[in-house]
């Protein structure tokens, strides 16, 4: 098994992270300077963290899950577990999912 895989097979756990962060900013409508703001980071930053070249740390995912009203562990599951319980109130309007939770 591959280090940093989950499983040893699909996504690195950073890899999963990157992946659900840009589904998150997508769903919502938010831009790396929207999350960079809620993080207390520059743009920058997570633009380096996004590319991989700097790693979200384990408190970075819990402040994106608080920031985007989901729980660390759907964060951490990938994209597709993220959006899917990402709230309403959090969705941009004609986004993917927009159903009542």
């Amino acid at each position: 098994m591959r280090p940093g895989r989950v499983g040893g097979v699909g996504l690195s756990l950073g890899e999963r992270v990157r992946s659900s962060v840009a589904a998150l900013m997508h769903a919502t409508g938010e831009s790396q300077a929207d999350v960079a703001v809620a993080l207390g980071v520059s743009q920058a930053q997570v633009s380096r963290r996004q590319s991989g070249s700097a790693a979200w740390s384990l408190a970075d995912c819990d402040a994106l899950a608080a920031h985007f009203g989901i729980d660390v562990l759907d964060l951490l599951a990938g994209p597709t577990r993220a959006c899917e319980t990402l709230p309403v109130r959090k969705r941009r309007a004609g986004g993917p999912r927009a159903v009542a939770r």
